[in-house]
């Protein structure tokens, strides 16, 4: 969250200019130093934590009424803890550098109008024991919070994670330098979706335009203008993510023996072509380089007045490839053998997209991973997913 944001967030803006040690961490509120009294009637300090809302690019009424809490349970004046405020005890991660011990509810009767009337509530409760005590005693220290201003590959908050409380999950895809190789049906999806993640850099490989019959095949709704300005499919692409995602790169080209260097230094790629050829001479080269990868592939035909078919999902890592030459992909000209019609719908396109996500962030501990296969193929007929080829 921005703290230009925050600046033209009148409530927490008086947080900060009354006193109140206000800090931003992702799109997280937090207020340090909330004097309580413990169970053995010891002062102590702690620090309260909300997500933040926002709408139209401005903070918002608040979505919850709980809020966290780093520290012990806050008790009465006689020890015992302060029942109004019970809600969660679970020690929790909430985003990186942002732990809680416990979670409150205190609520009321219509809500907290703002995020100062919800903090100064919540201290309120917090602190009166102590205060019982030592009258001088006050969350209102006027020390600064220094804050770094990080630049974000997003172009506006994920409030979605923060408000689902797993902006730590997403935090371990951060990092990552991701390329997509053919922006066709399949590969557009994974586009959509890779695009809603915190990946440092996102490269786009493909030389075609993007035609009228692309548009029954990809995520959105291009207008007519749109399609008659028949620009190249990478440049269409990044006109619409690029609004969200401000780090995605554009390679105009198909990839080939003489330019396929251009995936040094990426940490993952997917491919969603179907050249035979090309496409060994790309996995060859993942491999020299030991990037991941993730091959997509659907085969759907026509059966009388129906289409039946399948979607593979095969993945290869370091000490797990030979699975991609033994059988699991098909290197014929024609990729599906039966399936020479291409036939391809938007919903399976963007259900192998689906899938081939899912196992990526599975690598990365994104997801919890019991099976750890290899190679999938979903069948649409009898729908079923059969999983194959765990790692060595």
């Amino acid at each position: 969250m921005s703290h230009k944001l925050i600046d033209h967030s009148p409530d927490i803006k008086k947080l900060r200019n009354e006193g109140y040690e206000v800090e931003i961490i992702g799109n997280y509120l937090l207020i340090h130093s909330i004097p309580y009294l413990n169970s053995e009637k010891m002062q102590a300090l702690g620090t309260l934590v909300t997500n933040v809302s926002i709408a139209n690019n401005s903070v918002v009424k608040p979505n919850t009424h709980v809020i966290h809490f780093k520290g012990e349970f806050p008790c009465n004046i006689d020890g015992k803890i302060i029942d109004q405020l019970k809600h969660a005890s679970n020690k929790k991660i909430l985003t990186e550098g942002v732990v809680v011990d416990y979670s409150f509810s205190n609520k009321p009767a219509t809500g907290y109008s703002d995020y100062y009337h919800k903090v100064t509530q919540y201290v309120k409760i917090i602190s009166a024991p102590a205060r019982y005590f030592d009258k001088n005693v006050t969350a209102q220290t006027y020390k600064k919070i220094q804050v770094d201003e990080e630049h974000s590959v997003l172009n506006y908050s994920d409030t979605n994670s923060s408000k689902a409380e797993i902006d730590f999950v997403n935090q371990k895809l951060k990092e990552l330098k991701i390329g997509v190789i053919g922006l066709g049906g399949t590969g557009s999806y994974i586009l959509d979706l890779v695009a809603k993640t915190l990946v440092r850099e996102i490269h786009l490989f493909d030389g075609d335009d993007f035609l009228q019959h692309n548009a029954f095949r990809a995520p959105g709704a291009p207008s007519q203008e749109d399609l008659q300005e028949a620009i190249s499919k990478v440049e269409y692409f990044k006109r619409i993510y690029s609004k969200m995602h401000n780090q995605i790169t554009t390679h105009e080209l198909f990839l080939n023996e003489a330019n396929v260097g251009l995936l040094k230094g990426l940490d993952f790629v997917f491919v969603c072509i179907d050249k035979s050829e090309v496409k060994k001479c790309i996995f060859k080269k993942l491999e020299d380089l030991n990037i991941p990868f993730i091959d997509t592939g659907i085969g759907v035909s026509r059966v009388e007045d129906s289409l039946l078919g399948m979607v593979r999902t095969t993945t290869s890592l370091n000490g797990n490839r030979s699975h991609v030459w033994n059988g699991r992909i098909s290197f014929a000209e024609d990729e599906d053998g039966d399936y020479s019609s291409n036939i391809q719908i938007a919903e399976i396109n963007s259900l192998n997209a689906a899938l081939a996500v899912i196992k990526w962030k599975k690598l990365f501990g994104f997801y919890n991973d019991l099976e750890g296969e290899l190679h999938s193929t979903y069948s649409i007929n009898v729908n079923h997913l059969q999983n194959n080829d765990s790692p060595t």
